[in-house]
């Protein structure tokens, strides 16, 4: 089976997820629930600037095949990583990398950017950790299917000389060898609440001026402890929240 197939298969499987969870929540809605802040999403703007974006295609048909991340948001980081190479200083940081799709594709753009700066890809590569209360659809050890090997080895044949592995649960594990880094853009894909909010409240001091933190998963029924998290997060005084309908919550550290 090629890479390009058993990656289609993943994304198929992380799509037909996302569907169920919709269906069963127009079930709930049939008894008495369709009051919840949820509905199918189809905005009527269609301008695709990756269709001709030629550079990013090469780019994403070499990680897509790594990455449960669909086309929309991977545009979007490969964007933000050009947006935040305007700003002086400051390293690149993705906790939940699975494979190493988007945390591959985001150190290209880097790499194309012109930014010297280190791409850090930390993950346990045991699957989803910090499974609570708020994460209806989780139960701790998803999307382990991976290993520290085979991102290296994704990282080596895109040469990409400026990405670093951290394998542990972060912040507790990997946090401390990062201690002295700033960042100018973190990438948060983790999937679950207690582990989002963590990496968020120690990376947000962490953050220039102007720097951006990503939050995967934002509005997906299956991901609701990611939503909730990050509206509570909303209300920080130093921060500007974009929700963007695919899926992404940006926010820009002021």
């Amino acid at each position: 089976m090629s890479v390009l197939t058993q990656g289609a298969q993943y994304v198929f499987r992380y799509a037909r997820s996302k569907f169920d969870s919709f269906q069963a929540f127009g079930e709930l809605g049939e008894k008495g629930t369709s009051h919840l802040p949820h509905s199918v999403v189809t905005p009527l703007a269609t301008y695709s600037p990756w269709k001709t974006d030629a550079e990013f295609q090469r780019v994403f048909n070499l990680v897509r095949g790594s990455t449960l991340v669909d086309i929309f948001r991977c545009y979007e980081l490969w964007s933000l990583v050009a947006e935040a190479s305007k700003l002086p200083s400051g390293d690149i940081l993705e906790v939940g990398v699975w494979r190493g799709g988007t945390g591959c594709l985001m150190a290209s753009q880097a790499k194309r950017s012109g930014l010297g700066c280190a791409v850090h890809l930390c993950d346990t590569f045991e699957g989803v950790v910090k499974v609570g209360g708020k994460d209806r659809h989780y139960h701790g050890g998803e999307h382990a299917d991976t290993s520290k090997a085979r991102v290296e080895a994704l990282a080596g044949e895109m040469g990409l000389e400026h990405v670093t592995l951290h394998q542990g649960i972060f912040p507790e594990q990997t946090g401390p060898e990062l201690e002295s880094c700033t960042f100018r853009l973190c990438h948060i894909d983790v999937d679950v609440y207690q582990s989002c909010m963590d990496i968020f409240d120690w990376v947000w001091p962490r953050l220039v001026s102007g720097g951006i933190a990503v939050f995967d998963d934002y509005g997906f029924l299956s991901t609701g402890g990611v939503t909730r998290g990050v509206n509570e997060r909303r209300l920080k005084r130093d921060c500007l929240m974009l929700h963007n309908l695919n899926g992404h919550a940006v926010f820009v550290k002021t």
